[in-house]
């Protein structure tokens, strides 16, 4: 029997302290996975556990696996600043989606993502699968550079061009441009190793790119054109902070049941079916303000 990706999907969080409750784009994720996959199985890796109104709606559809951090960052990654600092917990997830992915099998997204239509019976078929982001614009060569975005990944058990990738991604870090181990080098191993890896077009996961134009398609306007896509990533670290206003300003405090509820966007009329049901505990609230 040929080998085959298993349907079990895998998500990484927790890996800092949680202050905030665990947010609706994050439960939409898991619901929107679970009810379009179907997965036999949903592997949830935390360090520090979530807590909240839509982690306890949740939780129990997930297998959960309490993880270390990776010790690979903690002891040699080096920060120029604190900001670096800051954003550690995505390095540690690099290496903990594909140490769980090579292990097991599966599908990896990140939590951020929104699932759209049934990934298609052929992509279970390949070794591994990435798929192509838009390129990476390299300021310090002043050159476009073609890039694979690991926020999805589908790999068999014990794929080698993931084992490639995560004896590479060491050697591969660069505190001067932070992407180069997670999507240049993939798509540097996708040259060299092309019969390891399938790349399925931009549109599968990444349709609307982390550009200003499209976070604003995402969240703003709206494009019912959802032929071919299969989950769209949402880019949150680039919009989640209020006072962040270089890319959108639209924030994650914008992202509430009313918003999803009453306006239509590309995001909103897409999560909409996986909302949660107000109960007693948890009545329909109002007051969004666009």
């Amino acid at each position: 029997m040929d080998k085959r990706t298993p349907n079990q999907y895998h998500f990484v969080f927790g890996l800092k302290k949680q202050t905030e409750p665990f947010h609706l784009m994050f439960y939409l994720c898991i619901e929107s996975c679970w009810h379009i996959n179907k997965p036999d199985k949903i592997f949830f890796y935390y360090h520090y556990e979530p807590y909240g109104r839509y982690w306890d709606l949740v939780k129990e559809k997930l297998t959960m696996v309490q993880v270390e951090l990776s010790s690979v960052v903690t002891q040699k990654f080096k920060f120029e600043n604190r900001a670096q600092r800051a954003y550690s917990y995505a390095l540690h997830s690099d290496f903990i989606r594909l140490e769980k992915l090579v292990e097991h099998g599966g599908v990896y997204a990140d939590l951020d993502s929104i699932f759209v239509n049934k990934m298609p019976d052929r992509l279970y078929s390949y070794p591994f699968v990435l798929g192509r982001e838009i390129d990476f614009d390299d300021k310090a060569t002043r050159q476009s550079r073609a890039s694979l975005c690991n926020a999805f990944i589908m790999s068999q058990p014990g794929a080698e061009f993931g084992k490639l990738w995560l004896r590479q991604m060491e050697d591969s870090w660069d505190s001067q441009l932070l992407t180069k181990h997670s999507t240049l080098l993939p798509y540097e191993l996708s040259q060299q190793y092309p019969e390891l890896v399938h790349i399925e077009p931009q549109r599968s996961f990444f349709h609307h790119s982390y550009t200003r134009e499209g976070i604003r398609r995402l969240f703003e306007e709206c494009d019912r054109d959802v032929h071919g896509i299969y989950s769209l990533h949402l880019w949150s670290h680039l919009w989640w902070s209020r006072w962040r206003r270089d890319f959108s300003s639209f924030h994650a405090g914008k992202l509430t049941e009313d918003f999803i509820r009453h306006f239509d966007t590309t995001y909103n009329i897409l999560a909409r079916p996986y909302l949660p049901q107000p109960s007693k505990r948890y009545p329909l609230q109002f007051g969004f303000k666009p």
